[in-house]
């Protein structure tokens, strides 16, 4: 292919993802879905290759990226089938985020896979929203092997009726897995058309040529990267069952293979479930580099051929089954970013930014009450770390996620809470030549009695900052007034005030002596 039938190839690809996107966000149920869009969409080639994906969520998509191959070859596949899976020890992240994935067939020969994955706010656990403080896979809700859920273009309906038989509105439930069929059949189609337009055999061939020319713009931009053995550690405050100040370590070692992560030194899996299986470790590395790499890369395997990486069976970021996992796809994977980040200030400085808020803030919450049983989860901004070419931005998503807010107005249409509080929380970001960005505060007002669960971090342990500037605030959890731990189950009455702070990002450089920021 020419460079600009390339270019065109690629775009085409993307828009497949976008289009599947698109129809998952307005056909779903969920507020989780359809307005905090947390979802991502994928093509992968017929051997399980990443080959483009829409600007998503990365901890979704990088971690499909690593485990899809060895999903995808587990399976007899047939034209019009769709296979659903959770399980994050056969591919998934946690249970929450349910993937369904289609093949598309193209005179009779497997081509493509197109794939979403959406994070439902109710996966059958026993307490709402799914994301429980829990000690095991078992305590989190339903675990799906990967199993079809459509044959032939029928639904399977036994299994789509055990999995939302489990949740406390099958409606919202059933609604969110048809969005997320009708999403792979656009996907298929548009997909299916391509292929067909071009033969497989072209297909084939221009999917090649994509990676190799998304690696020769990936080993360009790394090769800013200084040969050499950098290391770094961060901690996670703790796993809701008493372990504090669990350590995560780097050894990242770079020559003219490439890039290599040891995590070697990290702790064990604990009892807690902040740990993760290695997919998700290695969506934080692959999100990491693909942050140094051109825009114009495209999103696809080749890009990555230049990383590897090795976190030792058993430790926090390779857990053994039946460890539990809810946090870690969350949280432990923002810490994973903050690590290699830290690694690389020792290395390039000038292209690193300081340590952002450093957690997805997860809040779930929701009430078991006969004729009135709801299921809420939403993860919270907070402030970006700031860097040599710029101050942090204040009350933002950052890293592993890239979903928004829920609307205050759905929110309260939706479900007995009030939100008495939506602001910046001033002065929170680290000091230093370039300030880091604010946190959020973000209050709630309970209007009948219900269960929450948080799960956040850098409550005790703040977000460094870089080249001289200071740490950025640590987060506070609060429920009338009183202090909660960073991870937590409480009941609320009506009338309870819920008030989650989240912390501010790391400040870059040594503050002026004049006090006088450099905007």
């Amino acid at each position: 292919m020419t460079p600009a039938e390339l270019n065109i190839f690629a775009s085409r690809l993307d828009a497949v993802c976008d289009e599947m996107g698109l129809v998952l966000r307005n056909t779903a149920f969920s507020p989780n879905i359809r307005d905090r869009l947390d979802f991502s969409c994928a093509v992968f080639d017929a051997a399980g290759e990443l080959c483009a994906q829409a600007a998503h969520i990365p901890v979704h998509l990088g971690s499909m990226a690593y485990a899809m191959r060895d999903i995808v070859s587990r399976i007899a596949w047939a034209d019009g089938d769709q296979v659903v899976l959770n399980d994050p020890y056969l591919g998934g992240t946690h249970l929450p985020d349910v993937t369904l994935i289609a093949p598309v067939f193209s005179a009779g020969r497997l081509c493509a896979f197109v794939v979403n994955r959406a994070h439902h706010a109710d996966i059958g656990a026993a307490s709402p929203g799914s994301m429980p403080i829990s000690s095991t896979l078992a305590d989190e809700g339903v675990v799906i092997e990967p199993v079809h859920l459509v044959r032939s273009g029928d639904t399977v309906r036994d299994v789509l009726e055990q999995i939302v038989g489990k949740t406390r509105n099958r409606a919202e439930s059933l609604g969110d897995f048809n969005a997320q069929m009708a999403a792979n059949r656009a996907g298929v189609r548009r997909l299916g058309a391509l292929v067909a337009a071009q033969g497989g055999d072209v297909f084939a061939s221009a999917v090649g040529e994509l990676n190799d020319y998304a690696e020769r713009l990936a080993r360009a931009a790394l090769a800013v990267i200084p040969p050499g053995t950098y290391r770094f550690s961060d901690y996670l405050d703790d796993d809701g069952q008493g372990q504090e100040s669990i350590v995560i370590a780097l050894t990242l070692r770079v020559d003219d293979a490439g890039i290599h992560a040891d995590f070697s030194g990290t702790a064990a899996q604990v009892t807690g479930n902040v740990n993760c299986p290695l997919a998700v470790a290695a969506a934080a590395v692959f999100y990491v580099f693909r942050c140094l790499m051109p825009a114009q890369t495209p999103a696809c395997a080749g890009a990555f051929r230049p990383l590897s990486l090795h976190a030792p069976a058993g430790c926090l970021l390779n857990a053994r089954k039946p460890a539990a996992v809810a946090a870690g796809n969350v949280e432990t994977s923002t810490r994973v970013v903050d690590v290699v980040l830290g690694a690389l200030g020792s290395a390039v400085p000038a292209h690193i930014p300081a340590a952002s808020h450093g957690s997805m803030n997860n809040l779930a919450m929701g009430s078991a009450e006969t004729g009135a049983a709801w299921d809420y989860y939403e993860t919270i901004g907070g402030g970006m770390g700031a860097g040599s070419a710029g101050g942090g931005i204040a009350g933002v998503q950052t890293h592993m996620t890239n979903t928004l807010n829920t609307p205050i107005e759905v929110l309260e249409s939706r479900f007995p809470v009030r939100v008495e509080r939506y602001s910046l929380r001033r002065g929170s970001g680290g000091d230093g030549a370039r300030p880091g960005g604010d946190g959020l505060v973000r209050e709630f007002r309970f209007l009948r009695p219900a269960h929450f669960t948080l799960l956040t971090e850098r409550r005790l342990h703040a977000p460094w900052g870089l080249a001289g500037g200071a740490p950025g605030a640590t987060g506070h959890n609060l429920l009338n007034a009183q202090p909660l731990p960073p991870k937590c189950e409480r009941n609320a009455s009506a009338g309870d005030v819920l008030r989650i702070e989240t912390a501010g990002g790391g400040g870059y450089g040594v503050p002026p002596v004049d006090g006088s920021p450099v905007r």
